[in-house]
């Protein structure tokens, strides 16, 4: 939803209700329907969470991302299909000019999701949102998308504003990194901070959470509670009713996010007057 915002893409049956999306000083919210077609693709760009169903299954490949090209970069349909294999390549498809005149579902998941890549980055995007990049691959696969996007990374000097619950993956791509909890930020620190010494009882709680070969434990952990109904009125805390911390301030105060350092926290263990566990 965060990802979808960015873009101005939510359903009619949504809305933004509150604050700005602002991108070089620009609201993207203010922008007009022409302007937005423009600025999708050319400033930010984003591969979509599910590579089985995210292409048209009845284009080849070549023809939607050519599509894309000629909308922005009013290419030629040579200059197009040139550059689209190019694109291939960059994202290490096997066999691009064969690729390019065959369908979607004669491409494995991991070609799927090369393809994806490739179109969103066809206009050098300053920004590149990866939506769960890794869903639905299998574990070699998902290794190889990785690699492929720290590399474009680099290679295209891009940022990447990555979306997953899979903290292995956070660890091997993320510079930085921000964890939401029931649609709100509680914590947002470097990527290493987060691992070795995270602030929010909720980030801590995802971290006992991961399977660990070393802990001598036949049982795993597991965070108390359910996540909270958005569409009910809530005191305090969004998290008080599952922390292990929580005092009678949490289930009664809203805690702001708050400097800490290097890093930002949503809780009231960092506030002043805290009185510990309730």
């Amino acid at each position: 939803m965060t990802a979808l915002s960015i873009l101005n893409l939510i359903a009619p049956t949504g809305m933004v209700v509150s604050g700005e999306i602002l991108y070089e000083g620009e609201d993207v919210l203010k922008k007009n329907k022409r302007d937005l077609r423009m600025f999708r693709g050319n400033k930010i760009s984003m591969v979509f969470q599910e590579p089985m169903t995210s292409l048209n299954p009845v284009f080849t490949v070549g023809n939607q991302i050519d599509e894309v090209i000629k909308i922005h970069l009013r290419l030629s349909s040579k200059e197009a299909k040139e550059r689209t294999i190019e694109l291939l390549k960059l994202v290490n498809m096997p066999l691009p000019e064969q690729r390019y005149s065959e369908y979607p579902h004669q491409l494995s998941g991991g070609m799927r999701q090369r393809v994806m890549i490739a179109m969103a980055l066809s206009c050098n995007p300053a920004l590149l949102i990866c939506d769960e990049p890794t869903t639905a691959l299998d574990v070699t696969v998902q290794a190889q998308v990785l690699k492929l996007i720290n590399k474009l990374k680099r290679q295209m000097n891009m940022s990447i504003m990555l979306i997953t619950h899979d903290l292995a993956v956070i660890s091997e791509i993320a510079d930085r990194v921000i964890v939401m909890y029931a649609g709100q930020i509680v914590e947002e620190a470097k990527e290493r901070d987060i691992f070795n010494k995270s602030l929010h009882p909720y980030t801590e709680a995802l971290l006992k959470s991961i399977p660990s070969f070393s802990k001598n434990t036949d049982q795993l952990y597991m965070i108390k509670g359910m996540v909270p109904n958005l569409l009910q009125k809530h005191e305090g805390c969004l998290f008080s009713p599952r922390c292990d911390y929580a005092g009678r301030k949490c289930f009664e105060d809203k805690p702001p996010l708050t400097n800490h350092g290097d890093s930002r926290v949503r809780c009231h263990k960092y506030l002043e007057g805290w009185e510990g566990c309730g």
